[in-house]
This record gives structure tokens, sequence and C-alpha cells, in this order.
């Protein structure tokens, strides 16, 4: 199949294209760089002509009140040019749990991405990932000083971008879901003890300090971003970090 992967340039797309590749597809990364643009709309309707499949890895440059206006307006386009295309299957990533955290602006904004695909005129699928591994120094950053990493103890259960990756192919690659598949790493943590992994396995001695009000992740409430019962995938915290 021809498989038009738009973000095709970032930590996941630039995987979901080597994979998809890999397996015989002609996967076609497509991103600012190569002059397309979701917001205006430029180099849509191009970027999808011929394609089988529409995988959209794009992602909202910030992650406050204005992400919302991102996902409506790049959706409306990217499904407007895959509708006129005629593609027959739609592919977005968006994140377990993600319709349980309304206080977060982003989550909202993903939870709109959703509902405008599968409001749309197009066969989709959704896959839906815990928080990746990847993104834990950014994490911990937001609430670090030179001693400390203030963390709350939100229960995670952390994916590598990898075994998101292979999913996000495996799901590009075959029957529309109409639905959606949650993906999640093997073990839950809480974020406070992922801290100190992180930190004791770089040589890192400052002190994870638990604290429920620090950073983004202070808003959840209960488990509600980990899910035991989704496909869990092999790679292991403690194994990536190695």
């Amino acid at each position: 199949m021809k498989i038009a992967v738009i973000g095709g340039t970032g930590l996941i797309g630039s995987q979901v294209v080597k994979r998809l590749s890999a397996a015989g597809h002609e996967a076609v990364p497509h991103s600012k760089s190569t002059g397309i643009d979701v917001l205006s709309g430029q180099g849509l309707d191009e970027a999808v002509a011929g394609a089988d499949v529409v995988v959209n890895l794009t992602n909202s440059p910030t992650f406050d009140e204005a992400s919302p206006a991102f996902f409506q307006t790049s959706m409306d386009n990217l499904l407007a040019a895959a509708h006129k295309g005629g593609i027959g299957h739609f592919v977005i990533l968006s994140i377990v749990g993600v319709d349980q955290v309304p206080e977060l602006d982003y989550y909202r904004a993903k939870v709109l991405q959703e509902k405008i695909l599968t409001a749309g005129p197009i066969p989709y699928s959704i896959v839906r990932a815990t928080q990746f591994m990847d993104f834990m120094d950014a994490v911990m950053s937001w609430t670090a000083d030179a001693d400390t990493v203030r963390l709350p103890a939100t229960p995670i259960q952390p994916i590598a971008s990898g075994d998101v990756a292979d999913a996000v192919a495996e799901v590009a690659a075959g029957t529309p879901l109409n639905g959606i598949r949650n993906i999640a790493g093997p073990d839950v943590f809480t974020l406070d003890e992922l801290g100190r992994i992180t930190l004791s396995h770089k040589g890192d001695h400052r002190t994870v300090v638990l604290d429920p009000t620090a950073g983004m992740f202070a808003v959840v409430k209960g488990d509600v971003l980990t899910d035991k019962n989704a496909h869990l995938a092999p790679t292991r915290y403690t194994d990536w970090l190695s």
C-alpha cells in the first residue's frame, strides 16, 4: 500500500515510516520540511494523492489553551484532503485515558481530535498509547532544581516510542478499526518512583520529593493513564534505560 505519514519526520513518524517501508509498503513522510502545512492546507492534496492510508502524527506546538485550535484546523484540512483523495483509512495517535483528564487543555484538545475523526466520512483507527518513556527527562525538568525533582505519585505505564511505532504501523497496514486500540508498556510505576529509577540509572544524585501538586500530571485522578487490559508492549523501562 501507499501510506502518507503526516508528521513523518518526528519521533514516532520517522520510526513508523521505517517500519512500513521494511514491510514492503510505500511509506511517504510529510512535514513542514517537505513543504506541507496542516494549518494553511498547503500541499495536503498533493501529499495524500494516490495514497491508500493517511497516518496523522502531527502535534500541537504547545500544550496550552491554543492546542484545541491546532487540532480543529489541522484535522479539518487533512480530512478534507483525504476525502477528496478517496483515502480509505485515516489513523491518528492519541493517549490512553485522554478523556478522563478534562483539567488539561492538551488532553481536551486530543479528545477533540478524536471526535473530529470519528464524526468524519473516512474509515478510521485511533491508537491510544500510554506516556512515552522518551519524555521522562522532560517531565522531570518541569519541577526540578539543583538538588531536587518534585513529582506526584501519579500511576504511569510507560511505553517505548519504538513500541508505539510498531503498533501504529501495524494498525495503518490493517483494516480500519473504526474504533480505538489501547497500547501500553508492561509495567506500572508511580511517577515519583519512575523519577528515582531514572536518576539512579543516570548517576544523578538529586533527590525525588513526593509532591502531589507538582507538574502537569498532578491533576490526574487515580490510575486513568494506565490500562492493564491494553495491548502490552514488550520493552520494560529498565531495559530501555540500559
